[in-house]
C-alpha cells in the first residue's frame, strides 16, 4: 500500500484501475484546515498528465511495473520483434507501444520493454546511441563562429541537427530522450 502522505517522485500506485506515476509532489499545509498533498501526476499506459489533490492518509496500491532488457531483431510491417536475452523468446509488439524516441534503434540494440500484469505498454530504446551519418549537407565555410548547424539523416533514417563539420560515413552519438547530437563516436 501506498499513503499520498509518502509520496515520492516516480512511485508508482493503480488509483481507479489506471497506473499512475508521481511527477511531482507537495505536501501543503496551510494556517487553516487540514493538510494535503498537490501532485501532478502521469498514467505511464497513455502518458497523459494531470493534476490532482490527495489528503495524506488516502491509500493506494503499489503497481509493479515490470522492466526486461530485450533485443529488438526486425520489423515485418506493423509489428517489432524483440528478443528475450534468457529464454531467446521472440515477442512481436505492435507500433503503437513503441515510443517516439524508437525511431534512433537499429537492429540488435537492447531496449527496455515495460509491462503492467503482462500487458507490454511501452519500449525504451537505449538513453544514448551509436549510428552512423548516412546524408549530410554540405557545411558552408565561415559559418563556424555562430555555432550553426545543418540537418544529417543517420542510418535508422531519422533526421537530426549536427554541427557543420560532421560530414557523410561519420558515427555520432545521440541521446535518445531529446534526440541531439553529444559528439563523435
Amino acid at each position: 500500500m501506498v499513503v499520498a502522505g509518502d509520496f515520492k517522485n516516480g512511485i508508482t500506485f493503480d488509483m481507479d484501475g489506471q497506473v499512475m506515476q508521481v511527477i511531482e509532489f507537495q505536501h501543503v499545509k496551510p494556517g487553516k484546515g487540514a493538510a494535503f498533498v498537490r501532485t501532478k501526476l502521469r498514467n505511464v499506459i497513455t502518458g497523459a498528465v494531470v493534476e490532482k489533490t490527495f489528503s495524506p492518509t488516502d491509500k493506494y496500491e503499489d503497481a509493479r511495473i515490470d522492466r526486461k532488457e530485450m533485443q529488438y531483431l526486425y520489423n515485418d510491417g506493423e509489428l517489432y520483434y524483440f528478443m528475450d536475452m534468457e529464454s531467446y523468446e521472440q515477442m512481436p509488439l505492435n507500433a503503437d507501444k513503441l515510443s517516439e524516441n524508437f525511431k534512433y534503434v537499429k537492429e540488435e540494440m537492447i531496449c527496455t520493454i515495460k509491462s503492467y500484469k503482462d500487458n507490454v505498454f511501452s519500449v525504451e530504446p537505449p538513453m544514448f546511441v551509436e549510428l552512423e551519418i548516412t546524408d549530410a549537407d554540405p557545411g558552408v565555410k565561415g559559418d563556424t563562429a555562430t555555432g550553426a548547424t545543418k540537418n544529417a539523416t543517420l542510418e535508422t533514417g531519422a533526421v537530426i541537427r549536427v554541427p557543420l563539420f560532421i560530414n557523410q560515413g561519420e558515427r555520432v552519438r545521440i541521446d535518445t530522450r531529446t534526440g541531439e547530437y553529444l559528439e563523435r563516436a
